[in-house]
């Protein structure tokens, strides 16, 4: 078969990072989330920063100075979410076309939705769940997660939202949307793993 991509969408605090870990590890993927930032910086010649400030979150980059005007950028004069969206999309593109790869968010589940080897999931949780999760993460009380669940959720739903004209966790933008909290995170990929195996007619797949 042709390189396997897995592109995974997820609720904070649902675990969605590790299993999708263990996915690229159960099918010898790379594995990509913050790399996707250093890969669009050196094929723009952005500085990491300018991604990382836009990194799921829609807004018009605030100019930063004579600093950015020093940065090579061969695609426009200005430097906006979409100027950064299309370098991003652009290094997505190509590495799903050579790679077997998981890739985390960033709309990818979108920019490769005509690729036939594309598996996309969506991973949620019970809230309870990912309160405690996040929590446990900040060392914060429940309510303080579930504040910070609510405002970066929002910023990622309208990121998602703008540059796809869909709705972030809509089941119909993804192969398959999972509960992890019914069979937890191990399990999830135990499941998430064997119907990707089924779908592909897997056995073994070699990086």
């Amino acid at each position: 078969m042709d390189n396997l991509i897995i592109s995974v969408g997820r609720q904070i605090g649902s675990g969605g990072n590790e299993i999708a870990q263990m996915l690229a590890r159960e099918f010898s993927c790379k594995f990509y989330d913050k790399e996707i930032i250093n890969l669009a910086a050196e094929k723009s010649g952005f500085n990491p920063k300018i991604f990382e400030r836009n990194d799921e979150n829609h807004g018009i980059i605030q100019s930063v100075g004579a600093f950015v005007e020093k940065l090579f950028n061969p695609y426009s004069n200005s430097i906006s979410s979409e100027n950064l969206f299309q370098i991003q999309s652009e290094v997505i593109f190509k590495i799903g076309k050579t790679e077997n790869c998981v890739i985390m968010g960033r709309c990818a589940d979108y920019i490769l939705r005509n690729n036939p080897q594309l598996f996309s999931i969506f991973i949620t949780a019970n809230e309870e769940d990912r309160c405690k999760e996040v929590a446990k993460r900040l060392n914060s009380d429940i309510e303080t997660a579930r504040r910070f669940i609510t405002k970066h959720e929002a910023e990622r739903a309208r990121y998602y939202n703008y540059f796809t004209s869909k709705t972030w966790g809509a089941a119909q933008n993804y192969d398959i949307c999972i509960n992890s909290s019914i069979l937890g995170w191990e399990g999830t990929a135990r499941l998430l793993s064997s119907i990707i195996r089924k779908k592909y007619n897997l056995l073994t797949l070699q990086a």
